[in-house]
């Protein structure tokens, strides 16, 4: 009979060992928050989307704070869209800040010779602030559609604060960069290849 015990002990010492799947891999760090920092109007779905994916996939501790208005210092000059350089510039601090708007946002980018460059996100890498944008993932597309987009983007450019470049090993890593297309990001898992998780 103890030995019927001592081998059912065994058995759930070794499931409970054995409950981390390859395929759907979690940086687990429950020791660190985020702030999530709406500005303009955002919607709470976005907010909530964004809270449970960074949580389910890092393991941090999500903080949503008050809504901020856009200013006049943060918008572009040309096409009037929200200069994410310079909301990084504002709101970095010794706090980790991701940065939720619904507005379009723009950043120099030299090699296009484009000063207001739309985009989808922009981060630190690494650092402790990155901004992301609904605008660019919710056009001719469902809800859904745009949610899963969303959870991409948001988790993208945390990989970015953690100092992970654009990963070039595999198509379905979410650190791959968009290149200016949404076709991209679509074509990505919720995952991160052996090589990025490695390098975290």
């Amino acid at each position: 009979m103890k030995n019927y015990f001592y081998l059912i002990g065994l058995l759930l010492l070794f499931c409970s060992c054995c409950n981390n799947s390859s395929s759907n891999n979690r940086i687990i760090n429950r020791s660190k928050r985020i702030y999530i920092q709406p500005l303009g109007h955002v919607s709470a779905e976005y907010i909530a989307l964004v809270k449970k994916s960074v949580k389910s996939f890092y393991g941090y501790e999500c903080v949503v704070k008050p809504e901020k208005q856009i200013t006049k210092d943060v918008i572009s000059k040309i096409k009037k869209r929200v200069d994410a350089n310079k909301l990084l510039a504002k709101y970095n601090s010794s706090e980790n800040t991701l940065i939720i708007t619904e507005k379009d946002i723009c950043y120099d980018n030299k090699e296009k010779k484009n000063p207001e460059y739309g985009i989808f996100g922009l981060s630190l890498r690494p650092g402790k602030i990155c901004v992301i944008s609904t605008f660019r993932l919710k056009k001719d597309v469902t809800k859904q559609k745009t949610l899963e987009r969303l959870e991409k983007i948001a988790l993208h450019e945390i990989g970015h604060n953690l100092g992970l470049e654009h990963c070039t090993n595999n198509k379905k890593c979410m650190m791959n960069a968009a290149n200016g297309t949404i076709k991209q990001v679509d074509r990505e898992k919720v995952w991160f290849c052996e090589r990025c998780t490695d390098l975290i």
